[in-house]
């Protein structure tokens, strides 16, 4: 009997996380950040920028407490089962996804402490070298890069608007794109 209220609660905090991170999927998948900005069109690439923008709604909930720390925790776990689904879609096999979770895990890490040092300090020419070396290391230059920097300042800028009560009611958006605006 008392099972149920909580798996209700349990079930509507689900749809919540899953409700953003549709938005940050869509946000991550938006075709001018592939064919005008040169963003890699692979899994990995993918992979990039659905993780910067996990990045901006975990470093816009980072601070806080109580409901919204919750949020940011489950959130990140989403992210991390989506990306091991998709690791197994690739036809990677179960011995396989341990190390190759292990390697994203560290990766993805490594973007939110280099991407967050960026934002803090307003450096955005650090955050468009950050980007360059984790979205397109091959390249020695990439000069949307800076385009792509832009985007995150002024989406981090957008975020910091957005109240707790519609991040946990699972209301997000992120700024247009130069291309999108008319």
């Amino acid at each position: 009997m008392f099972q149920w209220p909580f798996g209700a609660q349990r079930r509507a905090r689900r749809l919540i996380v899953e409700a953003l991170y549709a938005e940050i999927v869509a946000a991550a998948r938006r075709p001018q950040f592939y064919s005008e900005w040169q963003v890699p069109d692979t899994p990995l690439g993918r992979f990039e920028m659905v993780a910067l923008h996990v990045f901006l709604v975990l470093h816009r909930l980072r601070g806080e407490t109580g409901a919204p720390a919750d949020l940011a925790q489950e959130l990140t776990d989403y992210f991390f089962r989506e990306v091991d689904h998709s690791l197994r879609e690739l036809g990677i096999g179960d011995l396989g996804v341990p190390k190759r979770m292990k390697k994203l895990a560290r990766m993805f890490y490594g973007r939110l402490s280099a991407y967050g040092k960026a934002v803090d300090a307003g450096d955005e020419a650090g955050l468009a070298d950050a980007l360059r070396r984790n979205i397109a290391p091959e390249r020695a230059v990439w000069n949307e890069a800076a385009a792509i920097a832009a985007y995150v300042v002024e989406a981090h800028r957008l975020l910091s608007g957005v109240s707790n009560e519609d991040l946990l009611a699972g209301r997000l958006s992120f700024p247009p794109l130069l291309q999108e605006r008319s």
